[in-house]
């Protein structure tokens, strides 16, 4: 089953915790250290659009891409009179094709913890180099072994609310360094069943919640810093930091999102241009 389908109606819900203006200020800050200061700007794994939107009301133009469409119908009807600059587009990035280059390239909230192979990692940056501008920019954050092993470990997190209520099984497979997530679902309809609403007068006509379960399977892979930085330059790209969840310090052994920043180097005859 392709994830984020269930979870895609409920998914901004159970996220409004996420410090997304942060984020937003902290990436803006990187991309302007690096002289990126307007052009079009793509964002790999965008979700439901909340980073995409926020980046647009900065003075990017914006291209979001995402695998599910059931996030993108979501980005797509959020606040349409202003998104309607944004550019969405349903691909796997790991085979994603643009028009043209971009000023820089972005992704965050663990999209590319969702590789699970140093091949595929790999595939990604080379398309993120053949797209970018002369020069752009590649920020993207990623999960920690820290995290999956010790912070998320097998742990179960669960949390009820009137609109939804989730169940988070983790699992975590040494080895292979990989977060394997069950999640279940039980979404509120909000539906006025005919077998206990309208031929019943002691319900008032109320409505009554009723609830769909979903059930999907997450998996996210953790990489050490030294592998990321040979796929990096073994896809042409130039490596430029690596930072700590919201800072311009180095990773410690117990960071859990670390930031990478990686620069385009010149190829000869760029796949857009053939």
């Amino acid at each position: 089953m392709q994830p984020y389908t269930g979870f895609a109606a409920v998914y901004d819900m159970f996220m409004d915790n996420v410090p997304y203006d942060e984020w937003v200020t902290y990436i803006e800050g990187l991309l302007k250290e690096n002289n990126i200061h307007e052009g079009i700007i793509l964002e790999l794994g965008c979700g439901t659009g909340s980073i995409t939107r926020r980046m647009s009301k900065l003075g990017y133009d914006m291209i979001g891409i995402d695998y599910s469409e059931d996030m993108l119908a979501i980005a797509r009807d959020s606040n349409p009179e202003e998104d309607g600059s944004i550019l969405y587009l349903c691909q796997d990035m790991r085979e994603f094709e643009l028009y043209g280059t971009v000023a820089a390239v972005i992704s965050v909230c663990d999209s590319m913890n969702y590789l699970l192979t140093e091949e595929e990692l790999k595939k990604v940056f080379r398309l993120v180099n053949n797209y970018l501008d002369p020069g752009g920019i590649f920020i993207f954050d990623l999960d920690t072994r820290y995290t999956y092993e010790t912070v998320l470990g097998d742990r179960t997190i669960a949390e009820n609310r009137e609109e939804g209520s989730f169940i988070w099984e983790n699992t975590y497979y040494p080895e292979e360094m990989i977060n394997e997530i069950n999640l279940t679902l039980f979404i509120s309809e909000n539906k006025y069943p005919d077998e206990l609403g309208r031929n019943h007068k002691s319900l008032d006509e109320r409505v009554a919640n009723c609830y769909q379960k979903y059930e999907e399977t997450h998996y996210r892979r953790a990489y050490d810093l030294d592998t990321i930085r040979r796929l990096i330059e073994e896809a042409g790209m130039e490596w430029i930091a690596a930072y700590d969840y919201l800072t311009k310090n180095p990773p410690r052994p117990d960071s859990e999102r670390v930031y990478i920043i990686a620069r385009e180097k010149y190829q000869e005859n760029k796949k857009y241009l053939k």
